[in-house]
């Protein structure tokens, strides 16, 4: 049989290093899950991916569009912490496709749109209808397509709802 011998001093000291370990791995782990969720991969068998210009033509290429090469406007938009009733209309348009930006109120994202080309009803008016999405960590996390004229309109990505 073996038998360690330790001086109690040396045995406090090793279990305070040890305590302060654990406290600061489980604080760790806390901080990490109270973040915003992480953007889902896909979201109802659709590729939520827009990391890169190739995935985002390749995002709205799912939905049947076709985008011009290069984004009409990028810009960077800070999700509000608290959503006045135009943020509430567009979160439901949101919501009813799978989305929801409420999981990343006060986040910085990036906004991304661009020319859709073969809008049906819009094939020839250049510059009318966008592709809008929002990006966080490199993932769709909510947008909308939409017309730009006077009177126009603002549908989910598949164009079956509309706001």
């Amino acid at each position: 049989m073996l038998f360690v011998s330790v001086k109690s001093s040396k045995l406090k000291k090793y279990l305070i290093i040890a305590a302060v370990v654990l406290v600061a791995t489980i604080g760790g782990i806390i901080s990490v899950s109270k973040g915003a969720a992480a953007p889902a991969a896909n979201v109802g068998g659709i590729s939520m991916t827009a990391d890169s210009r190739e995935n985002r033509i390749a995002f709205f290429s799912q939905f049947g569009y076709e985008i011009s090469d290069d984004p009409v406007e990028v810009k960077e938009v800070i999700i509000p912490t608290e959503f006045d009733e135009t943020y509430e209309k567009y979160n439901a348009l949101q919501k009813k496709q799978g989305l929801d930006l409420e999981k990343y109120k006060g986040r910085r994202v990036k906004a991304w749109s661009y020319e859709i080309r073969n809008y049906p009803g819009y094939e020839n008016s250049d510059g009318i209808i966008r592709g809008n999405i929002l990006v966080y960590d490199g993932k769709v996390i909510g947008g909308d397509i939409c017309s730009v004229e006077s009177d126009g309109f603002m549908t989910t990505f598949d164009g079956t709802q509309t706001l």
